[in-house]
């Protein structure tokens, strides 16, 4: 009797362990894992405010300069000044992400964001090896100023290195998007992590 009762305490407690971890992958999978089937619409600009209604800045609380105070991140939560901040939710990563349901989550600074700015747009050509998730490349080799697969050399934008860092450059499976907002620019998402950054196409060997 007793060693019955051991055994179904022990049955139970295995099947809530269960439950929590899959109720844990199932939050986690919201991001990574999935290839998006297309990539970010370009992005519309808000109408801008009309001359008789002039927007109001918001009211900075008492005591504190707005510099020192951040912007705001989606949850309500203070983040450093100059850092944008992605992480739209729990268990989010703190980086351009796609949800699951194909929401492009930070591509929303539009054509005139100065940090993707380039000079001579496809310099090195444009890419020919194909777009979006028919398109599965395994990165070979490399680091954030030069990497590749398949023969095809790619740079990712200095303003987007920190988004990159935990990047497996030999191993990590990438898709190639056209980023419809910033001439010269792709968009390489990573399937393991479920985030992309902006990288230029340097040519093929």
């Amino acid at each position: 009797m007793k060693k019955s009762i051991v055994s179904l305490s022990l049955a139970v407690l295995a099947a809530a362990l269960a439950f929590g971890q899959n109720r844990d992958q199932g939050r986690n999978r919201e991001v990574g894992g999935r290839i998006p089937s297309h990539g970010p619409p370009p992005f519309r600009q808000q109408p801008q405010a009309r001359p008789q209604e002039p927007a109001r800045a918001p009211q900075q609380p008492q005591g504190r300069p707005q510099e020192e105070q951040g912007r705001q991140q989606p949850g309500g939560a203070p983040q450093a000044p100059g850092n944008r901040g992605f992480a739209d939710r729990q268990g989010h990563p703190d980086a351009p992400h796609v949800h699951n349901n194909g929401q492009w989550v930070g591509h929303d600074s539009g054509r005139d964001d100065q940090h993707y700015r380039v000079d001579h747009p496809w310099e090195h050509g444009h890419f020919t090896g194909g777009f979006g998730r028919r398109h599965v490349w395994r990165l070979a080799g490399g680091n954030r100023d030069r990497f590749w697969f398949g023969g095809f050399y790619f740079s990712v934008a200095p303003y987007d290195y920190d988004y990159v860092a935990d990047w497996l450059w030999d191993t990590d499976q990438i898709v190639i998007y056209e980023d419809p907002d910033h001439d010269g620019w792709y968009l390489a998402y990573n399937v393991r992590l479920g985030t992309y950054a902006h990288v230029t196409y340097l040519g093929n060997s």
